[in-house]
């Protein structure tokens, strides 16, 4: 059963698993989606069936993704859902070794290149979203000064205002409002530089 928190990802064969491109991308769909067969993801991602449904048996071996109830129809067609709410990473459970440092930034790296290609996909069809939507898209970014500490609770702040915002899409689209509503991405990075 799907919980309602975030995973932290700790262990390297869990990370390995999501650290493919398409896995990635199969994920992310099916967070929107809520469930989905191997069908209507491969569908999304233009990827061949076959193919989705091994990457979606190599993300529930990790238990990433789990098997949701039937909804209907072909009873031999699987249906997919989430097993939490999220996930995320933390560079101090892999920089005990090399090996898993280095995989934990190409991991990175490949998450970072996806939410930009998002980004950049929704600049290259602006011109198509209603007014209403162009001007409530925004994209900020904020030097600030701040301690390792200070950091870290600005993260811990901005996680329960998007948790926040999250369950309250969640509750009205279960309520069937679903009027004028359509899927947001947030994506905020927090991380020290010098210049």
């Amino acid at each position: 059963m799907a919980t309602e928190e975030n995973r932290r990802i700790k262990d390297l064969d869990t990370l390995k698993a999501l650290g493919h491109p398409l896995r990635m991308k199969l994920y992310r769909a099916l967070r929107v989606a809520g469930t989905a067969t191997a069908s209507q993801l491969a569908d999304q991602v233009d990827e061949a069936v076959s193919l989705v449904s091994y990457h979606l048996r190599k993300l529930a071996a990790h238990g990433l993704i789990e098997e949701a109830p039937a909804r209907g129809g072909d009873a031999r067609e699987r249906w997919w859902q989430s097993a939490d709410a999220g996930i995320s990473t933390r560079d101090e459970d892999f920089r005990d070794a090399p090996e898993r440092a280095a995989i934990h930034s190409a991991v990175s790296r490949m998450h970072a290149r996806q939410q930009n290609e998002m980004y950049e996909s929704f600049l290259d069809t602006r011109s198509a979203w209603p007014g209403d939507w162009r001007n409530a898209a925004y994209s900020s970014e904020f030097l600030l000064s701040l301690t390792a500490e200070e950091l870290r609770r600005l993260g811990d702040e901005i996680n329960e205002v998007v948790g926040k915002w999250r369950a309250h899409g969640k509750a009205a689209r279960e309520a069937g409002d679903v009027e004028g509503r359509e899927n947001v991405a947030v994506h905020t990075n927090g991380f020290p530089f010098r210049t």
